[in-house]
């Protein structure tokens, strides 16, 4: 007689594997406040993520000046800060993200040269 838990076992992790693949990255961008340059990083993430990820991320954008405490937690020493936390491994892009290929490089979608 089959296991049938085994096979269910197997499925669950086939379905968590594929929705997993689904939300690829997981992004949470830092700024201070409504500034031009917050406003800048804001929309260049969002088209950069458009552009590259075809939806496949979570992006949360948290405002400094709301949450005080996150910049400890996550140690943010300047803003906007973008850090990747999924795929692995973490990384930190600090800037107004207008520098196109820096910021892919940092969300390794792009190789360094």
């Amino acid at each position: 007689m089959p296991n049938n838990r085994t096979v269910d076992t197997t499925q669950a992790f086939e379905q968590a594997l594929a929705s997993s693949q689904n939300l690829a990255y997981v992004l949470r961008l830092y700024v201070a406040g409504m500034t031009p340059q917050s406003v800048r990083a804001i929309a260049n993430v969002k088209t950069l993520c458009e552009d590259y990820l075809h939806g496949q991320y979570e992006l949360e954008v948290v405002d400094l000046y709301q949450q005080p405490q996150l910049a400890q937690g996550e140690q943010i020493i300047a803003a906007p800060t973008l850090i990747k936390k999924l795929p692995l491994p973490l990384r930190r892009i600090i800037g107004d993200m207008s520098k196109t290929e820096r910021v892919l490089v940092g969300l390794d979608l792009r190789r360094k040269e």
